[in-house]
């Protein structure tokens, strides 16, 4: 087993203009760490923090690998996430799609900016799964120039295909924004020892015989309360197939990008089907994109298989190492599509 070096965390917070402070992890290897790289922001997803970012039940996590590769990252909690809070007394803003957008992304972009320690002058995002769609409509509100390429993994955009079970629990904008959850960390690991006798339940989210589910209590650390705002927001994307921000068609705001895209994928992904993972393939404006999607027929991933299935390191963070490196400034290729 190999040594794993020390790294150096800084945990930090930025107040959004409407109230509240999110908090900001900083990871970098003092060995490894090469300041000609660009800061990598990693923004996570629906009902979650950035906690599983930084945890592996069985390997390497997320940010030890990139940042072993010798690149800052930077990990964000939205509003309502994680240790993220109300900043004040005042009452804060909602939580919602495009407030996470057009206020949380753009005050964590500039922390980032003027926290690092790289010789940068931009950024790569990286957005898992609802943050991979929260980053499209912060460039399809914000054409800034700071955010170089992108990576999105397991993001949707146009609901092309739904599974059955989403399509029910956001058939309704109404009843989904009336649904309050509290306590969610706690019902799942209550429930799991259950789920985990019958598999076929949890396949929606992902493939349990590629997961030490031994440490299933210490990953739900990254369960969040999903906010009945965000279900209501959700369950309208849904029912309209293209999400709207702030009147702005993103799909059709995508057009005009054309800055590097990596788009990482489950075969067998439930929640994000496949078709409306892809379905940025067709909106993005640029030709520098590259497609992987990871899992066979003997070895297939689900959602939560991209950050915690056992050879993760080595299917998901290794290929998105090597893409970034290729378009590192000194190595950067020609515009390519290419699908794996």
């Amino acid at each position: 087993m190999r040594a794993e070096v020390d790294l150096v965390v800084r945990e930090q917070f930025v107040d959004t203009a409407d109230g509240w402070s999110l908090h900001l992890r900083r990871t970098r290897s003092p060995r490894q760490f090469d300041p000609q790289t660009q800061p990598l922001l990693i923004v996570p997803g629906y009902g979650m923090n950035s906690f599983i970012f930084s945890y592996h039940p069985r390997g390497t996590s997320m940010e030890r690998c990139l940042a072993e590769a010798g690149f800052e990252v930077w990990a964000v909690d939205l509003r309502g996430q994680g240790l993220s809070e109300p900043s004040g007394a005042h009452h804060p803003g909602p939580q919602s799609l495009l407030r996470y957008a057009a206020s949380d992304l753009p005050a964590a972009i500039e922390r980032v900016m003027m926290g690092t320690e790289t010789h940068a002058d931009g950024l790569t995002l990286i957005g898992c799964s609802l943050g991979g769609s929260i980053a499209y409509g912060y460039l399809a509100l914000r054409k800034d120039p700071r955010v170089t390429q992108l990576v999105t993994m397991g993001a949707p955009l146009r609901w092309l295909d739904v599974h059955p079970l989403l399509r029910v629990a956001f058939s309704s904008p109404t009843l989904a924004g009336m649904v309050r959850f509290n306590r969610t960390r706690e019902m799942v690991r209550g429930l799991f020892p259950l789920l985990i006798r019958v598999p076929a339940l949890l396949s929606l989210y992902m493939n349990t015989q590629t997961i030490d589910l031994r440490r299933m209590s210490e990953m739900t650390r990254t369960v969040e309360n999903p906010d009945p705002s965000i279900n209501r927001d959700i369950a309208r994307w849904v029912k309209n197939v293209d999400l709207r921000l702030d009147g702005v068609d993103v799909t059709c705001a995508l057009r005009e990008l054309d800055l590097p895209l990596f788009v990482v994928l489950s075969n067998r992904d439930g929640i994000v089907p496949l078709a409306t993972a892809k379905s940025v393939l067709d909106a993005w404006g640029g030709d520098d994109i590259e497609t992987l999607v990871v899992g066979d027929d003997d070895n297939w991933y689900a959602h939560a298989n991209l950050f915690v299935a056992d050879d993760a390191p080595q299917l998901v963070f290794a290929p998105l190492i090597n893409w970034l490196r290729q378009r590192s400034p000194q190595d950067a290729p020609p515009p390519s599509r290419q699908i794996s």
